[in-house]
């Protein structure tokens, strides 16, 4: 302000000071280039294990779009689909090495390098779902023991679990598989410890990437497969060389997903971008399992109306075998392998105040399901 042509010194004194503020605010910009603003955005490129029109595509999708919205595109995930760089069955060698950042896989599909890690996804489980085994492995000590796994067998990674699945199918056959003997001989596609319980029931076990299963179906090089998911199943073609699906089994009631991250790669991020990155796999996990219901449950109608599919319910005697077979699988892997070994005792010690926990506590949903619905029938029995 000016007074009679002369600037006040309050004036004088105000413009001074805030020169010097803006100063000091520029020279804090300059002694600090890693402000977001300044930054050139982190790029990450991830491979799944999927098909790119498979459900599961979809999640890993879900999970990188989580993290890119949630660090304001400072981390940029791009997910590729299985094959893209690697076959699906290649993805945590990849990751290891670096070839890859991450991907999003299962751990069935590293059985082969350590049969222990499969206990996750394809074991017994001893009755427990699949979010009571990822209550285990993030408060129970699974996931101590997965880095203990994976340090033995050098896997440069780190591993998140994510992603619940429901009880998988027994699989989709020619006719309806009605008791033990109708396994003998039959060639059958299923992955990880599910291998050695179909095996000693007498199938022919190929373990077959998800692209791979309903062309080696329609080809008669396999008589039967399990995948997953009504919805998976169905984009899959799975309808189209079979109409018999069985419904319930123990081979896999525990499956979930796995992203992993190189971990040198992983371990040079800030810590802030690290703790958006494990609130995203929470995030993306609890997405998935609410986003599987409304899916499935859609898709399982429209296998039915749509497809012509029959589902059938695996008779109790032939998952009661399954029960006896896994007892015989897992005493046999534990007693030369002390890791299995160590896996299995947490996982059933977890499970056998977990699993009586929960049956106490929930209602029975076929009881509200008939009092609501009428009372409608359940699928037929083999």
């Amino acid at each position: 302000m000016k007074k009679d042509g002369k600037e006040s010194q309050q004036s004088v004194s105000t413009r001074r000071k805030f020169l010097g503020t803006a100063a000091a605010g520029t020279a804090g910009a300059v002694a600090f280039p890693g402000i977001a603003s300044a930054q050139t955005p982190k790029q990450m490129r991830f491979q799944s294990t999927w098909p790119s029109k498979d459900i599961f595509h979809e999640y890993a999708l879900d999970f990188a779009r989580k993290v890119n919205d949630m660090t304001g595109g400072e981390l940029k995930i791009e997910v590729l689909p299985a094959g893209a760089v690697v076959p699906a069955f290649g993805l945590l060698d990849a990751v290891s090495k670096g070839t890859l950042d991450g991907g999003h896989g299962v751990m069935g599909y590293n059985y082969g390098k350590q049969s222990a890690i499969a206990l996750w996804t394809s074991g017994p489980a001893f009755g427990m779902d699949a979010n009571m085994v990822l209550a285990w492995h993030k408060y129970g000590g699974g996931k101590e023991l997965l880095a203990e796994l994976y340090k033995g067998i050098g896997a440069n990674v780190v591993s998140f679990l994510t992603g619940p699945m429901p009880t998988q199918p027994l699989g989709w056959f020619k006719k309806p598989i009605t008791r033990r003997e109708d396994l003998k001989g039959l060639k059958f596609r299923t992955n990880g410890l599910a291998i050695d319980m179909f095996t000693a029931m007498g199938a022919a076990v190929n373990a077959l990437p998800a692209g791979e299963i309903v062309p080696a179906m329609d080809r008669g090089l396999l008589d039967g497969a399990e995948f997953n998911n009504a919805s998976s199943d169905r984009v899959l073609g799975f309808p189209d060389v079979s109409k018999v699906c069985m419904l319930q089994s123990f081979h896999q009631s525990s499956e979930q997903f796995e992203i992993t991250f190189n971990r040198t790669k992983y371990n040079a991020l800030p810590a802030r971008m690290k703790a958006i990155i494990e609130n995203a796999v929470e995030a993306a996990s609890a997405d998935m399992s609410w986003k599987a219901v409304d899916r499935y449950s859609a898709d399982y109608r429209d296998l039915q109306a749509k497809n012509g599919v029959k589902f059938y319910k695996t008779p109790d005697a032939l998952l009661q075998a399954q029960l006896a077979v896994w007892d015989e699988v897992v005493a046999k892997k534990g007693a030369d392998n002390p890791l299995f070994k160590k896996v299995e005792a947490s996982m059933r010690a977890f499970a056998e105040r977990a699993v009586k926990w929960d049956m106490d506590t929930n209602n029975p949903r076929r009881m509200a399901y008939n009092h609501y619905f009428g009372r409608k029938a359940p699928p037929k029995k083999a």
